[in-house]
């Protein structure tokens, strides 16, 4: 009866954020009749895509005991580069004048290599120089949100192609009688089976798994750590400069502040999904739970009519939280 109790109390504290969210949502539905509408939803689903392949990034850094703080900073960066290559030839304020029509696609590519770029610097200096990530990561984001301050000069960002904002609002399938499905879900779910399959039928997977079990032993069982990690780091910032393209896209707009604290959002949902920041845990299908919550959270704060400097707090409260809770749990194995 002891460990019964005892494991009940553990499920209650360790699950408490998704069952506090889980009353919030039954209270809000049954208050608000337009909260669980198609509209609704739509919102949440199309404001949770672009954050699951942000929290994909993220989940690979944490798995290794590592982070990336940088992620926020790496999406806008990856937007203002395609908001400025994409926009229309008519647009009043384009900000190349003589540029040509560059394809999408070739844009998308020269946002993932620009982003690569600092994603490969993480990685050597977190596995060649030794550098905590914390401290090597946050350096990076203040660099970066400078090259993206230096490069767009603080100039927000509009004027868009029409075929470079359908990617973010369109939908396949689409008829008078179905809405079709959007475009950024189906990117959003074709990374996602993609990164489940890295995680669990790769040798690249179980790498990262052991280096956050045990990294001196997975170096000593042959286990390239250093390389591991840079890939791990590059992998992640593709991720960031492919849900920034696709931010923009959907938001028909860029600016030099775009994915500000998206990092630690990307953290929390990937610690509630059950990533632990103590290395070796987690699952592509914990991460997609864990951004659901964090989103579900926001929107029914929203409906409850939480002013919107007081849900920064709570979304704070929640972040330390959520990694409070996955703390404890290293604690209580030891």
């Amino acid at each position: 009866m002891d460990k019964k109790k005892i494991n009940v109390k553990d499920f209650l504290i360790n699950n408490g954020i998704i069952m506090l969210l889980v009353i919030m949502v039954a209270y809000v539905s049954i208050t608000k009749d337009n909260f669980f509408s198609f509209n609704n939803m739509k919102g949440i689903a199309l404001n949770c895509a672009p954050r699951f392949i942000i929290a994909f990034g993220v989940s690979g850094c944490l798995i290794t005991r590592g982070t990336d703080l940088s992620a926020g900073r790496c999406v806008g960066l990856s937007a203002c580069i395609a908001g400025t290559l994409l926009q229309d030839p008519n647009f009043a304020g384009r900000f190349w004048p003589n540029l040509p029509d560059l394809p999408v696609v070739l844009v998308l590519l020269i946002c993932v290599a620009v982003c690569c770029i600092f994603g490969l610097i993480n990685g050597m200096v977190i596995s060649f120089l030794s550098v905590p990530a914390f401290i090597g990561t946050l350096g990076m984001q203040l660099i970066v949100y400078g090259v993206v301050q230096v490069y767009t000069k603080n100039v927000p960002l509009g004027g868009f192609r029409k075929d470079f904002v359908n990617v973010g609002t369109g939908a396949l399938f689409k008829t008078a009688n179905f809405p079709g499905i959007p475009y950024l879900f189906i990117i959003a779910a074709i990374v996602g089976l993609i990164m489940w399959f890295v995680y669990n039928m790769t040798r690249h997977g179980k790498y990262m798994y052991a280096i956050g079990g045990n990294e001196s032993a997975a170096e000593v069982s042959g286990v390239n750590v250093k390389k591991t990690k840079i890939i791990i780091y590059v992998t992640a910032t593709a991720l960031y400069a492919l849900a920034g393209f696709l931010l923009a896209a959907k938001t028909a707009g860029a600016s030099n502040n775009m994915g500000q604290g998206y990092e630690l959002e990307a953290i929390a949902a990937c610690t509630i999904g059950g990533v632990s920041v103590n290395g070796g845990v987690g699952k592509i299908s914990g991460v997609i739970v864990g951004v659901l919550v964090f989103e579900l959270l926001k929107s029914t704060l929203q409906f409850l009519g939480v002013d919107p400097n007081y849900q920064y707090i709570l979304q704070g409260v929640v972040i330390v939280v959520a990694i409070a809770l996955d703390i404890r749990k290293y604690i209580v194995k030891k």
